[in-house]
């Protein structure tokens, strides 16, 4: 809810303000105290988060697209936490433009954090965006990519995804990463709206692009194909097939308002 909203002027300044600092020694620098800071949250956060699957990733080397379910601001520590445990030192996120105009150690972390600034501007996309995106991934990193686009507080279920995240994979050959976190009730209230939650994080196996398929083809596949993945996730862990059909027990850990009398 607190989230800037930015006027069209207002996006291109903060973009031109990372594009300008983000090769210079005081962005480098802060990186690695970012870094530092990110990866100790990390560990404390995911203290309890159990990982599964990590043998889907054993012949998976090289630059990698990693898309997962979007539910909280803090569930990027857990695909952190799951790429570190597959031998990946350094997790890069993509995120909309606006975040890099949040105040305070989260603005912060925003604009010096492993951050690939996402915006709408064709041009940008196609000067600025793809060339970063692919140097990561030829450097070998990991790519956080979420593809349900926006983020649902707390909200169990996968989202139907968009096409971008498996688009970059098939331009970049490089395979998706599949992961479904799963959230699991605690006793004791993290606050009076929410009960306290842990993480299962299950990685899928990976998603490949067809050498002898078109981009837009392999994006299509791979895009359905790690759906398919994430809802047969859901549906093993939670012991019910998906559907949209609201219900409070889709949102982890909500304790609903009384109701009025």
């Amino acid at each position: 809810m607190d989230d800037p909203a930015l006027s069209p002027e207002e996006r291109k300044a903060v973009i031109r303000h990372f594009l300008d600092n983000y090769k210079t020694f005081g962005y480098r620098f802060c990186n690695v105290c970012a870094r530092a800071l990110t990866d100790t949250a990390t560990r404390y956060l995911n203290r309890n988060t159990r990982i599964e699957g990590l043998e889907n990733l054993a012949d998976v080397h090289g630059g990698v697209i990693v898309t997962s379910n979007h539910f909280s601001p803090l569930d990027n520590t857990a695909v952190r936490q799951a790429m570190n445990r597959a031998g990946y030192r350094r997790l890069f996120m993509v995120s909309q433009e606006t975040n890099l105009a949040m105040k305070g150690w989260i603005g912060f972390l925003m604009n010096h954090e492993d951050i690939i600034p996402l915006a709408g501007n064709p041009t940008y996309l196609r000067k600025y965006f793809g060339p970063m995106l692919h140097e990561r991934l030829a450097q070998g990193h990991a790519v956080l990519i979420y593809p349900e686009q926006e983020m649902w507080f707390h909200y169990r279920k996968p989202r139907p995804p968009k096409r971008s995240a498996y688009y970059y994979a098939a331009v970049n050959h490089v395979p998706v990463v599949s992961c479904f976190v799963e959230i699991r009730d605690l006793p004791g209230k993290e606050n009076d709206q929410f009960h306290k939650t842990c993480y299962v994080m299950h990685i899928l196996p990976p998603v490949y692009p067809d050498p002898a398929q078109s981009d837009r083809e392999n994006s299509e596949e791979m895009m359905e194909q790690d759906y398919r993945q994430k809802v047969a996730a859901y549906e093993q862990a939670y012991g019910k097939k998906l559907t949209y059909e609201f219900d409070v027990t889709d949102i982890a850990g909500w304790i609903p308002p009384e109701p009025e009398s």
